[in-house]
């Protein structure tokens, strides 16, 4: 039943809301709009609004294959475009683990990438999870081939630390994991770059988008979705650059990497129960930073234990020795 300020307005055709009015708002305002009234939340309904929202947003989601897994979503795009929107922060373990939680059978990674935020690079990749080599291998989740790259539009054109400030600065990126068993998604990346550097053997350019995530079990508490963009670019004013590498890994404190199923499990979790927030750039790089000084100090602990222990064995080596040349002079 729509308000008594809503009268006026039921009076008009939806199309002219549709095509005049709500057609001109984002994902965000559409969703707030959707709260003013019984009126507005069900004009704001309309699955073709949101599927030309998500498509503008992510291009990658135009794909064909998905549109049969975007229309099981409860609410189509609109479900859709909740989950992936803002960027996944799950920063608390349940206080309950459900141990009847079933592993997906596959997932469906929707990826693009920006510059000056209009996309240059989208790709949709299916991962099949039900292989005993996906299960026990490290998780590596590559959209490209071994003898593939992309081409961009992006030029060298200026001294090598100032281009790497300029692409953390401009060069934004989103992954969509969308789980289609349970019609869930998330975004596991921090959207800005946390890090940029050249290899140190190929002189390619890297850089690292990460989200951290709470682990529901095992011995750490933090896993770390790890997505790499490598590319190739010529030091030489206007050399092209092409993208050759875009890839998932999850490690935890340790510096392990995950295998399949380890990252299938806390990720499906995720992703379900997961908050989702606006994090800035400022907020990944200070979350990067803090993971990465808890594993530099579990490596220095490591390190320190065998250290002692190296020292123990050439004690007791030494002792014994002198035992047996005292036994055998004596």
């Amino acid at each position: 039943m729509a308000s008594s300020s809503d009268a006026p307005l039921t009076t008009l055709h939806p199309d002219l809301f549709h095509a005049h009015v709500l057609s001109r708002l984002d994902g965000p305002s559409l969703a707030s709009a959707s709260s003013a009234s019984s009126l507005f939340r069900n004009l704001c309904l309309h699955d073709p609004l949101w599927r030309h929202i998500c498509n503008s947003t992510w291009p990658s989601l135009s794909d064909p294959t998905l549109r049969p897994v975007i229309s099981n979503f409860p609410a189509g795009h609109r479900s859709l475009f909740l989950d992936s929107f803002p960027v996944l922060h799950h920063c608390s373990r349940p206080d309950h683990l459900d141990r009847s939680f079933a592993p997906a059978k596959e997932w469906i990674s929707a990826v693009d990438i920006y510059y000056h935020d209009k996309p240059i690079f989208s790709r949709v990749h299916r991962t099949q999870t039900h292989t005993g080599w996906f299960e026990c291998s490290p998780l590596w989740i590559d959209l490209l081939g071994p003898k593939e790259s992309v081409p961009t539009p992006l030029k060298y054109a200026r001294k090598d630390e100032d281009w790497m400030k300029h692409l953390e600065d401009t060069l934004s990126l989103s992954w969509i994991l969308i789980d289609p068993a349970r019609n869930r998604a998330g975004n596991l990346s921090s959207r800005r770059p946390v890090s940029a550097q050249r290899h140190w053997l190929t002189g390619e350019l890297e850089l690292f988008y990460a989200a951290v995530i709470a682990c529901d079990e095992g011995p750490s508490e933090w896993v770390q979705c790890n997505i790499k963009v490598a590319c190739t670019c010529s030091e030489e004013v206007g050399g092209a650059m092409r993208v050759r590498e875009v890839s998932l890994t999850v490690e935890d404190t340790d510096g392990r990497s995950l295998n399949g199923k380890q990252s299938m499990v806390i990720l499906q979790r995720a992703v379900e129960r997961g908050r989702r927030k606006m994090v800035n750039e400022e907020e990944a790089k200070a979350r990067f930073e803090e993971f990465s000084s808890i594993k530099r100090d579990r490596r220095d602990k490591r390190e320190r234990s065998d250290q002692t222990l190296d020292m123990v064995l050439i004690f007791a080596v030494i002792t014994i020795f002198a035992f047996l040349f005292w036994c055998f002079f004596s």
